[in-house]
């Protein structure tokens, strides 16, 4: 979950443990920002130009990172007033601050988009122009990491736990010469979707792939019957597709549960069903997608056809009973690399894009890729997991 509070979380460290890279049974871990507490984790999907690295946002004081430049500052930090992405050696790869001449308060909810080159987040400014900062509206922008730019999808109006993903056909590429504040001029594409979280609780999609006219199509996605008193936290558009988005629901921050939607405003939630072999409800769903994976076969029975899927996976995290969504502990003692704070799974799971009760379903069964949490997804590589909180980190796997 988000972080919205500058209240940090408790973490038992051992002594000296908060910069140390540990090798495991379950693969090397590194520490992020030094023990230091990091909201908003996000696994680079970027495997060339930063490789082995994460997004995530900062709080208030100081940082524990190597910073790449003077305009990275490491001491009175501000809260949320910077995007950081850093790899394995603690080195800051990219970052961007925040505009305060633009009036620019803080940044909130970044996620790497399903294509490299661009990040998406919200920036909030004090709606009275004051400099305190403290009554804040929201917007939702892109950036292109490539050069830092950004193209503003809403410039306020949007809630603060809005938790926006951003799919980009993987085959877009800007032209140089291009308007950066048209949609095609930024991204290289008119295939563009943004999905986020409203006031009131729905899943918002902005279709720029289905639209007409360069205006996109707008809509809500329906929610679980049984769950319209619940919040939903992140719904991440699947990679390659765009069919589909997975998301969590909550209660409360020990009460949650996991669905897959096609996006469309007539469709129905798939939940992911616990299995008898799971510690809890799946949480912080994200996909995966690899060339890694070979593609898999299956029958469709109502079409007697053979269908060709894309090697897509759905990989989540556990927690033992009554915990809260999130790691509070230290990742480099061998004590607690056993799965007794958590795991983290992945499953393969197959889509097929229409309304109906079979178009997702499951690839053989749960498969444990690490024996703690790891909420930040994966890189598309299949090597990296990545966490936040306090502390955060990146865990190689073997």
């Amino acid at each position: 979950m988000a972080c919205y509070t500058p209240d940090p979380f408790e973490a038992e460290l051992s002594e000296g443990s908060s910069n140390t890279n540990t090798s495991a049974e379950m693969g090397k871990i590194f520490s992020v920002n030094g023990g230091k507490q990091t909201c908003n984790p996000s696994a680079s999907q970027d495997t060339v130009n930063y490789p082995a690295s994460m997004l995530w946002l900062n709080f208030s004081g100081t940082l524990n990172v190597n910073a790449p430049d003077s305009g990275f500052t490491l001491k009175k930090v501000i809260q949320h007033d910077r995007l950081t992405v850093s790899d394995t050696a603690n080195n800051v790869k990219w970052y961007l601050m925040r505009d305060t001449s633009a009036g620019e308060c803080q940044f909130q909810d970044p996620e790497w988009s399903t294509h490299p080159n661009f990040i998406v987040a919200l920036r909030g400014y004090d709606v009275d122009g004051s400099k305190s900062c403290e009554n804040l509206d929201y917007g939702i922008f892109a950036v292109r990491m490539s050069d830092k730019k950004k193209f503003w999808f809403f410039k306020k109006g949007i809630p603060e736990e809005a938790t926006p993903h951003l799919w980009v056909n993987p085959d877009a590429k800007p032209e140089k010469d291009g308007d950066p504040s048209t949609l095609k001029g930024f991204f290289g594409t008119d295939s563009v979707m943004l999905t986020y979280v409203d006031e009131n609780q729905n899943i918002q999609v902005v279709d720029y792939v289905n639209g007409s006219k360069g205006k996109p199509k707008t809509f809500k996605l329906k929610k679980p019957s049984n769950r319209k008193n619940w919040k939903i936290d992140s719904p991440l558009i699947s990679p390659f597709d765009s069919w589909f988005v997975v998301y969590n629901m909550y209660e409360n921050s020990t009460t949650w549960e996991a669905y897959i939607q096609f996006v469309n405003e007539d469709s129905e939630p798939f939940k992911i069903e616990r299995t008898k072999d799971m510690m809890s409800e799946p949480a912080q769903p994200h996909w995966l997608y690899s060339d890694n994976y070979p593609d898999y076969k299956f029958t469709e029975e109502n079409e007697n056809a053979e269908i060709i899927g894309k090697p897509l996976f759905v990989v989540w995290s556990e927690f033992p009973a009554g915990s809260q969504m999130l790691n509070k502990n230290d990742l480099t003692k061998s004590s607690v690399q056993d799965g007794s704070i958590g795991r983290t799974v992945m499953r393969s799971v197959y889509t097929f894009p229409r309304n109906c009760d079979d178009c997702v379903g499951w690839n053989g069964g749960n498969v444990e890729i690490a024996p703690v949490p790891m909420t930040g997804g994966m890189t598309p590589d299949g090597k990296f997991l990545a966490t936040g909180t306090n502390p955060a980190y990146l865990l190689k796997l073997p």
